[in-house]
């Protein structure tokens, strides 16, 4: 699977920006100067924490359902989705580099094949 969708917990700071943390995923959190921005960075940053969790063969949790998750008074929970193979191809371009990479190493073994 490479779509996913977790529980963001999001905290009104007193600047009108957010925090955003991710309870289900260790080390993935981040902040936007205000609402839009923040959900934009919670996109990203779950994106590139699942590419992480994918390429190191780590197991991806399953998410926590919202009505489980603590809540401090202020913060709510918005539950927020990536695409981890449109974010390798659009940020990482790791899908090129993987199709040029598995292209040289078919050659290598098959040399007399085009």
């Amino acid at each position: 699977m490479r779509r996913y969708y977790f529980p963001a917990v999001f905290t009104p700071e007193d600047n009108g920006k957010f925090s955003v943390d991710f309870p289900d995923l260790s080390s993935c959190y981040t902040c936007g100067d205000d609402m839009a921005d923040a959900i934009i960075m919670a996109e990203d940053v779950l994106a590139m924490t699942l590419v992480d969790y994918e390429t190191d063969n780590l197991p991806i949790p399953v998410p926590s359902a919202s009505d489980m998750i603590p809540l401090k008074t202020g913060e709510f929970i918005n539950y927020v989705a990536c695409d981890t193979i449109a974010y390798r191809k659009a940020v990482l371009g790791e899908y090129l580099f993987h199709a040029d990479l598995q292209n040289e190493q078919t050659k290598k073994k098959n040399p007399k094949q085009i």
